[in-house]
């Protein structure tokens, strides 16, 4: 099988992915990056070498080449590419095609009703409905908002961004998460509105207030990080506050093993947050707000993890001041998770289960997983709390 995967750029959250294709393929995958990363996402230790990757081919190096293959290949997998016209030729020749998708109305789905906006979605989406073409859903609300415009009735799968995997042996994941002395709380991301950072320091606050003992890892930067840290100050935070700045990933992941809790305080704008993989494969008790896209489909709440209600800061206080209340009890919830990403939600299950999928596609059959990777998508309505899937299990 030839296998290409399309996309804007290739960074480390998908390496991981395409390296068990590649493992699986060989010279059968090739990954066409689109166009070079942005500064931004360089300074945020996101840039890769493609010149040191053996699948890696650029459509602004040699676009005949990739172009050629795209046609070619038995399958070819599109992710955001910024060049519609490289991806209709080939959804007309009605060769065994997908598509990955965040949302298309992280605004609104009030959107759907604009007539222009509904045309641009009939040519890039719905007008493919009748074809061998699958939509894989980059987050639980995506299939709410395809189903909303009546695009790939039926062919709507799980899908996500899959980090690195870190395995541990019982000993040494024990040892990571002993508590000796404060629970460790790990934040993530850019600081911007988008990102609730400011939550962090109202939680450090209360929690300051109530006597219990804490340090809050707080990895990232941006616009709002001055004042984030102006503001820790003001409270007479700074000794239970510790700042990085941009972390390579790599860091990151080492700061969150040596965590407890990691909050994910992103708005309905977050179309995934890969970050929650890896917190969840660190072994912290996640608290997500339910309205990040990974967070129906990853987190089980009570199980593996806590959700509160969009933009609810109170709710979200109350699950960790439970979590301190309650630890020994709580903490299991970290275990578990790391089980969740190890056992289905990792690059080689999602991998093998793709090329399985694509195999029944090439011979007119659609043969979705149990769970996990190219399970159905359920119609989560935004908004929704608890969201429906977390009563379906995985």
């Amino acid at each position: 099988m030839t296998f290409a995967f399309v996309s804007n750029y290739i960074n480390h959250h998908q390496l991981p992915l395409c390296e068990a294709f590649y493992r699986r393929l060989g010279k059968g995958f090739v990954f066409i990056q689109t166009m070079p990363m942005e500064a931004e996402r360089v300074e945020m230790g996101w840039s890769v070498d493609v010149d040191e990757i053996p699948y890696v081919m650029c459509l602004y190096r040699d676009e005949y080449e990739c172009l050629k293959r795209i046609m070619e290949s038995d399958v070819v997998l599109f992710g955001w590419t910024g060049r519609e016209d490289i991806v209709t030729p080939r959804l007309r020749s009605g060769k065994t095609t997908l598509r990955v998708s965040e949302r298309l109305y992280r605004e609104g789905q009030w959107k759907a009703v604009s007539p222009r906006g509904l045309m641009a979605k009939y040519r890039e989406h719905i007008r493919y409905r009748g074809q061998n073409i699958c939509m894989l859903c980059a987050g639980a609300y995506t299939a709410s908002d395809f189903h909303l415009i009546g695009a790939y009735p039926g062919k709507l799968f799980k899908w996500g961004y899959f980090t690195e995997l870190r395995t541990y042996d019982d000993g040494t994941f024990a040892a990571m998460k002993t508590k000796e002395g404060p629970l460790q709380i790990v934040w993530a991301g850019r600081f911007i509105p988008l990102k609730h950072p400011e939550y962090a320091v109202r939680l450090g606050r209360t929690l300051r207030k109530k006597g219990y003992a804490y340090r809050m890892h707080m990895l990232g930067s941006g616009e709002l990080e001055e004042a984030i840290k102006e503001e820790v100050e003001r409270e007479g935070l700074s000794d239970d506050f510790v700042f990085y700045g941009y972390t390579r990933p790599d860091e990151v992941r080492d700061v969150m093993e040596k965590c407890h809790i990691h909050l994910f305080t992103s708005n309905y704008l977050e179309g995934w947050g890969a970050v929650v993989n890896e917190g969840m494969n660190s072994g912290c008790v996640e608290v997500v707000d339910a309205r990040v896209g990974a967070a129906p489909y990853l987190i089980r709440h009570g199980e593996n993890g806590l959700l509160y209600p969009g933009g609810r800061y109170e709710k979200m206080e109350a699950l960790v001041l439970d979590l301190f209340e309650n630890w020994e009890e709580r903490r299991g919830m970290g275990r578990v998770a790391y089980e969740t990403i190890r056992d289905v939600w990792n690059a080689e299950r999602a991998a093998a289960a793709l090329l399985r999928f694509v195999e029944g596609m090439r011979q007119g059959r659609l043969c979705p997983e149990e769970e996990g990777p190219l399970s159905e998508a359920p119609i989560i309505r935004p908004g929704k709390y608890p969201p429906a899937d977390v009563s379906r299990g995985r």
